[in-house]
C-alpha cells in the first residue's frame, strides 16, 4: 500500500456537486492498494498512519499524533500513486490492484484506522473527486508498506 499523507487544517471532498467528505486539523490521507499487498499491509499501514507523531507539542518539538492533538482523517482511494513513469511520458498504473480488491481492502484500511482516530471520512471510491485542502506546514509524508515491512 502506499500513502501520502498530508498535514492539514481541513480538507473536504466533493463528488457531484456534494460534499462526500471532509476532516478539521488532521491528515489528508491519499491510499492506493498494490497488486501485491496482503492483510499485513493494511494493518501496518494504519497503524503507522494513525501513530505517526507530526504535530508540535508545547515546545514546539514535533511530538504528538492525531490522538493526542484530537485530529481527524479524511482517507481518498488515489489509484495514480501506483503510476509507473520509467519508459515514456504517459504513466501506466500496473501496480495497482484490480478494482475489486482496491476497494475491499480501501474499505478495511478505513475500518481499522477508525479504531485509533474515530473522527475518519471518505471519499467515494471510484469516482471522479475534487479534493481541497488547506495543508499544514507544508507537511506531507509518503508511506509505502513495502519499505516499513524492511524495517521489522
Amino acid at each position: 500500500m502506499r500513502a501520502v499523507i498530508q498535514r492539514v487544517k481541513k480538507a473536504s471532498v466533493t463528488v457531484n456537486g456534494a460534499v462526500a467528505g471532509k476532516c478539521g486539523p488532521g491528515f489528508l490521507v491519499l491510499l492506493c492498494v498494490m497488486n501485491e499487498d496482503t492483510e499485513e499491509d493494511i494493518k501496518t499501514l494504519s497503524a503507522k498512519t494513525a501513530k505517526l507523531r507530526i504535530f508540535e507539542d508545547e515546545n514546539g518539538k514535533i511530538n504528538r499524533s492525531l490522538s493526542d492533538v484530537g485530529g481527524e482523517l479524511l482517507v481518498i482511494s488515489q489509484f495514480t500513486l501506483a503510476a509507473n513513469c520509467v519508459h515514456g511520458n504517459r504513466p501506466d498504473f500496473f501496480a495497482a490492484a484490480s478494482p475489486d480488491k482496491a476497494k475491499e481492502y480501501f474499505d478495511r484500511f478505513v475500518a481499522d484506522i477508525k479504531q485509533y482516530v474515530p473522527a475518519t471520512e471518505t471519499g467515494v471510491f471510484g469516482e471522479h473527486m475534487t479534493v481541497e485542502l488547506i495543508n499544514d506546514g507544508p507537511f506531507t509524508i509518503t508511506l509505502d508498506t513495502n519499505d516499513l515491512k524492511k524495517k521489522k
